[in-house]
């Protein structure tokens, strides 16, 4: 119900002003202060009363802590909202890898593709050959060494040696050399020294192929020369006049321009420069490393001083995973 000015009788009798104690407590007015009936009519607070709520005072002593503390208060507020910001940016971590220069095309595509996915994970593959790479291993220069072999006399037997892929030595020759293929007892007739001209072995004569077969061989300490003498030499040594070659690469590159030269390499390096011999009938591939059918295939290692973690975990992890062994499936035969 509306009440107008004009409805309240204005006077100063009890009724009227509230004087009465009664009548102030029906109206809701405080023993400290008086209201009237027009005070209550129209909302405005009577004599003494405030329309809003009366705070407690605060003791000087606790304004006084709450000035000195204060700033400290905010300024770890403001840390903590920066930690926040930053915790969910990784610590980038760096994953040092050398060795074997055969494993070297595999473990840049791995290292790649696993970045794409790890963005705070770096890859660093470094070349060398098999004993380079297990020597910085044991002197701990390295978090992971690559081999594609496993000397007896460096590798330790709390070391932990994980396959990853399967690998064929690819005994290659220039691309206008006519001969297609060789037999085990063939391929060590030529290494040896044995067989002078391609027509010892069954190339056609003439030409070309009377001039002296120029065998390359690596240079010591590499997997891929010690995994060919065991496989193919055996007790026999290798040829004095053959070329030393320091690495895959350059076997590859010597092979395409010299017609007579016959070399290994890794089928990872095998390009379109170089012609692949087949052996007892088989060429390289990756399936027939992996079967097993190939007699030149080995499988390639990734070797840490003990049990993987970290980085090195999340890099084996992932080349033994469908993603990695598809990687490794371009080049050499899977492992899984």
């Amino acid at each position: 119900m509306r009440i107008d000015r004009g409805d309240i009788q204005l006077g100063t009798s009890s009724e009227n002003t509230l004087e009465d104690p009664g009548a102030r407590k029906a109206w809701g007015l405080s023993p400290r202060g008086r209201k009237t009936a027009e005070d209550v009519a129209f909302g405005r607070p009577g004599e003494g009363h405030s329309p809003f709520p009366r705070l407690p005072l605060l003791p000087s002593r606790f304004l006084t802590q709450l000035l000195i503390a204060g700033p400290l208060l905010l300024a770890g507020l403001v840390l903590l909202i920066a930690c926040d910001a930053t915790a969910g940016t990784p610590t980038p971590i760096t994953l040092r890898i050398a060795g074997s220069t055969s494993m070297a095309p595999l473990l840049r595509e791995l290292a790649e593709a696993l970045q794409e996915q790890h963005a705070g994970v770096n890859v660093l593959v470094e070349g060398g050959d098999t004993t380079f790479g297990l020597s910085l291993l044991a002197d701990g220069d390295i978090d992971m060494a690559a081999a594609s072999w496993l000397p007896k006399e460096i590798i330790q037997d709390s070391w932990e040696t994980i396959p990853i892929a399967w690998d064929g030595i690819a005994i290659v020759v220039h691309p206008d050399n006519p001969l297609e293929g060789l037999t085990m007892l063939q391929l060590r007739r030529v290494f040896a020294g044995w067989a002078f001209h391609w027509e010892d072995v069954g190339a056609p004569g003439g030409g070309e192929e009377d001039q002296p077969i120029q065998v390359l061989s690596r240079e010591e300490g590499s997997g891929t020369r010690a995994a060919f003498e065991e496989r193919v030499m055996g007790s026999e040594r290798v040829t004095l006049t053959a070329l030393m070659m320091p690495s895959s690469q350059a076997v590859i590159d010597y092979i395409a321009v010299h017609p007579q030269a016959i070399g290994y390499v890794s089928m990872g390096w095998v390009d379109d420069r170089v012609k692949v011999l087949r052996i007892e009938g088989l060429q390289p591939t990756p399936e027939t490393v992996a079967d097993g059918r190939y007699h030149l295939a080995r499988p390639l290692y990734l070797i840490t001083r003990d049990e993987p973690s970290g980085a090195a975990r999340i890099f084996i992890d992932f080349a033994l995973r469908p993603t990695g062994q598809a990687i490794v499936s371009k080049r050499y035969g899977p492992i899984r």
